[in-house]
């Protein structure tokens, strides 16, 4: 192995909502090929369960219990990340929460939470990330985002402007930040089998897991695994003409 490919398989990753579904199996797929990984997710608890299972297969990890929406703490847990791990070269930010209600009854309080986590949690991640890659001239950043925002959603009004503001987002850091090494994608998934999509499953009967995977052309819903395999390859040396993309993993929806 080259000292170039020895770098490229030790690059730090910071993962946002790391404590489970997608962001934990993105963790773990980045792990495996190498990479130092930092989860970090508002469940401390359960995020530093994930990165002590992650050590025990030989994962370099460490946990940070941070609110994506406090631009401080999450200031505060990169520099934890730098100290410990190293700067940042990878940052897929999977923190997002789910909210429904019909468009009139949706409150501004609703409005503003849903933003704040999944766009504003966002710049913030991206942006407090960005130096280390602008300073070693190659960054990865990967967004995840949500085919609603492509197909539109009922009772999500607020869940879906949120997703197509990630959307819209990633694809301005593509334009700016391509000179720079740095390449910026995202993926709206389809339905994927994870803890917050089976508590939406208990309290929205327009959310049938089963008649979902029925209509799937691929016959199943999706699995975070799928996710984290399309995210593992946006993040690698492989994947540099790539940028400003819209990575639909769905299993063959077509939106």
């Amino acid at each position: 192995m080259t000292d170039n490919e020895s770098a490229a398989s030790t690059r730090v990753a910071v993962i946002t909502g790391g404590a489970s579904g997608i962001g934990l199996a993105a963790a773990r797929r980045l792990g495996e090929g190498g990479h130092p990984v930092a989860l970090l997710d508002r469940q401390g608890d359960l995020a530093q369960k994930a990165a002590d299972e992650l050590r025990e297969i030989g994962i370099t990890a460490l946990a940070a219990e941070v609110d994506v929406t406090d631009r401080g703490a999450v200031d505060k847990a990169l520099d934890q990340v730098r100290r410990e791990l190293g700067p940042v070269r990878i940052m897929v930010t999977s923190a997002g929460i789910e909210s429904t209600a019909p468009f009139a009854d949706i409150t501004l309080d609703d409005w503003d939470r849903v933003l704040a986590v999944n766009l504003t949690g966002t710049f913030h991640c991206v942006q407090s990330a960005v130096p280390d890659m602008k300073e070693a001239g190659w960054g990865r950043i990967v967004t995840i985002s949500s085919s609603s925002a492509q197909s539109g959603a009922p009772d999500r009004a607020h869940y879906v402007a949120s997703k197509g503001g990630v959307i819209a987002l990633t694809k301005a850091l593509s334009f700016e930040l391509a000179p720079l090494g740095i390449t910026a994608n995202t993926i709206p998934p389809s339905i994927i089998d994870t803890p917050m999509a089976r508590e939406g499953a208990k309290h929205d009967a327009m959310i049938d897991l089963d008649a979902l995977a029925s209509m799937t052309p691929v016959r199943r819903i999706g699995t975070p695994d799928d996710v984290a395999a399309a995210t593992a390859f946006l993040c690698s040396d492989a994947a540099g003409f790539i940028t400003g993309q819209v990575i639909g993993v769905n299993g063959g929806w077509y939106l």
